[in-house]
């Protein structure tokens, strides 16, 4: 009730009840009084029969109250009943109201019902004492008593809307998933409310959930982490970090070099690990977690290593748990990226291999040589087996195998030409996507569910709308949407790594696109590279993009502005980043450049044409020793220069004998 309610309806329960008693007298005072009370007490009994507990309590309750009738009655001389008779019949109608909603009230809070039945009884009593005194003292006066019972009844009204809702017994397990539809904010005002929500607002399982569920250790249990909690808000905090680290540059720099004096041919990612093939036929594989690792050194199988001079690696591809590697005289090997050392699996292909692919998350591995493809991935016992060869009635371009497959039959996507088709080991023949004459696919890139092509325009028709991206749908096999109307091919896709809904792409007009799948239309255009651009990644903020002419740059997706670039002699043919690292590699076009003999002693002369791999870690302090450069921690103490070691000027002031700022 509001404040003026609430004084209006205690103002006319204080005139009916003074109206009734204009002539009090101590015989009629006592009667009137002794019958609201007996309603009192039998409102108070209605509303407690319906629980198990007060049974006893209200036996007792009703021979109290029919012991103090009798008493009344006996004193009165019969003439109470009567009036008690008629003032319940002469009461208004919300006080009927009132005792209806005293009777039906329920609720399942056992210990707050506890309490009020305690707290009422102890009421009880005080005004039995009182009623007691009142016959003993005539002379008191019964208006004190009667605006107590008012502010009873007012009190008992109010609490029919007063539910304290954080007291309900909720089973724990239905509240934790309650809780579970809440982010971080709205757990920690959770907590602020009551105990049992804060214990609820802090369990691990929820904590454990949110940070699988935003990204962090996707592979960890419940157990790993004494507090989920803690450990969450420490990985947002590192991520800030590396975030602000990632658009100021600020970070470590390394080059990964093997051998010195042959050319890079080839480099494949994935995750933490790095493989790069070279000229000299030799394969080299990094972990940039574990840098001593064992497994870094592998040798290739009998039949290469007896050759002389030894074919150059064509094609490298790795994933967690094995790595590739196709040779220019048609063999392939495979190693374990565990044990490394000798091949766990080799073939011999009859022509050169055109296209290699390895499965990012499965061991499925795949090669096409001329028309020629064929997919090999081990069985229940370890041993690896050809589940699917075929022959295409063209040259194969490029292959590239379908991830999320896990254990599940491989999925191929291979264009040859004008044609796409998706390649699956359980149908008889490929089934074909897309093929439209006279237009050659020029990239393929495919993710869980959908096929993104590259398509020329050959110029033939007079509004043909430019170069385009066809994506298909892997599930239907029909065209989903068609983006892109660029003058220029496009030499890069990139669907299995960019953002839900969003496509991202490098065409030689020297622009990086992002288009939106779901409206057909750019999120950004950026004018990046001048000899076109050869790979491009990206994620929710940020665009990673190299070029024909050895440029690295990294862009801020939002805002279409560049942070910032890094430069090498020879086209990036490889960008890789994950959270906190960026891998990318320079692979020269020319693997034998004139005028340099690799067989010279002195390797700095054959520094330009070799190619070089950077990894780059954002995640690493820089202000520590180690990621100094040697010209910035010299001491300044040697008299001579040699190599980043200068320190003239210390000897020139010796000789001098002027302060160092003259």
């Amino acid at each position: 009730m509001e404040e003026d309610e609430l004084a209006a309806f205690r103002a006319r329960w204080k005139q009916e009840l003074t109206s009734k008693n204009e002539k009090p007298t101590l015989e009629s005072a006592a009667p009137s009084y002794s019958s609201n009370l007996i309603g009192q007490r039998d409102s108070k009994k209605r509303y407690f029969e319906e629980f198990k507990g007060a049974r006893e309590q209200n036996e007792a309750c009703s021979a109290l109250e029919s012991n103090s009738c009798t008493e009344e009655a006996a004193s009165s001389g019969g003439g109470g009943g009567g009036e008690k008779a008629s003032d319940v019949e002469d009461q208004p109608q919300y006080v009927s109201i009132a005792s209806s909603l005293l009777d039906g009230r329920t609720s399942p809070l056992l210990d707050r019902i506890e309490e009020e039945r305690s707290r009422r009884k102890r009421q009880y009593h005080n005004m039995t004492d009182v009623y007691s005194r009142a016959q003993q003292q005539p002379q008191k006066k019964v208006k004190k008593d009667q605006e107590e019972l008012v502010d009873l009844l007012i009190q008992d009204l109010n609490e029919v809307n007063d539910i304290p809702f954080f007291d309900v017994e909720l089973p724990y397990e239905l509240a934790l998933k309650i809780f579970q539809y809440l982010d971080c904010t709205e757990l920690g005002r959770c907590a602020q409310v009551s105990r049992a929500w804060r214990v609820l607002a802090e369990d691990g399982v929820l904590w454990f959930r949110m940070c699988t569920r935003e990204g962090y250790h996707p592979d960890a249990n419940v157990s790993d982490s004494p507090c989920w909690k803690s450990t969450l808000r420490d990985c947002r905090t590192s991520a800030k970090t590396v975030r602000s680290n990632w658009k100021n540059r600020v970070g470590s720099i390394s080059q990964l070099q093997f051998e010195l004096g042959k050319v890079l041919c080839d480099v494949s990612f994935c995750e933490n690990f790095v493989l790069a093939g070279y000229t000299s036929g030799d394969v080299r594989l990094w972990d940039t977690l574990h840098w001593d690792s064992s497994a870094s050194f592998l040798k290739a199988n009998s039949l290469s290593v007896n050759t002389d001079p030894r074919p150059h690696v064509s094609h490298v591809q790795v994933n967690r748990t094995v790595a590739a590697a196709a040779y220019e005289d048609g063999c392939v090997d495979l190693w374990s990226t565990e044990t490394g050392g000798e091949p766990i699996h080799h073939y011999q292909s009859p022509g050169r291999i055109q296209s290699l692919a390895l499965s990012c998350d499965s061991p499925v591995l795949g090669s096409s040589s001329g028309p020629d493809v064929r997919l090999d991935r081990p069985d229940d016992c370890g041993y690896w087996r050809t589940t699917c060869q075929t022959q295409l009635p063209k040259t194969v371009d490029s292959l590239v195998l379908v991830p999320g497959r896990g254990q599940q039959q491989p999925l191929a996507v291979v264009a040859a030409a004008e044609t796409v088709y998706l390649l699956d080991p359980r149908a008889e023949e490929p089934q074909t996507l897309h093929s439209v004459y006279g237009h050659p696919v020029t990239c393929v890139d495919a993710s869980q569910s959908q096929v993104a092509l590259g398509v020329k325009s050959t110029g033939w028709a007079m509004h043909d709308g430019g170069n385009k991206i066809h994506v298909y749908s892997l599930e239907t096999g029909k065209m989903t949407v068609c983006v892109g109307s660029s003058p220029g091919d496009f030499t890069c896709i990139n669907l299995r790594d960019s953002p839900a809904h969003l496509l991202v792409c490098g065409n030689k007009d020297r622009r990086v696109r992002v288009f939106d799948l779901r409206t057909g239309f750019s999120v950004a255009s950026l004018y990046a590279h001048h000899l076109g651009v050869t790979s491009v990644q990206a994620d929710d903020w940020k665009i990673v993009s190299g070029g024909g002419e050895g440029l690295v740059c990294v862009w801020e997706m939002r805002m279409g502005t560049k942070l910032w670039e890094m430069h090498n002699r020879h086209p990036v043919r490889r960008v890789r980043f994950n959270t906190s690292t960026l891998v990318t590699a320079n692979i020269p076009n020319d693997k034998s450049p004139r005028g340099a003999c690799i067989t010279d002693d002195d390797l700095t002369a054959h520094r330009r044409h070799r190619g070089v791999i950077c990894h780059y870690d954002f995640s690493e302090d820089v202000t520590s020793e180690d990621h100094i450069l040697p010209i910035c921690r010299s001491d300044y103490t040697e008299n001579y220069g040699y190599n980043y070691n200068i320190s003239l000027a210390v000897p020139y002031d010796r000789l001098s004998g002027s302060h160092p700022s003259h």
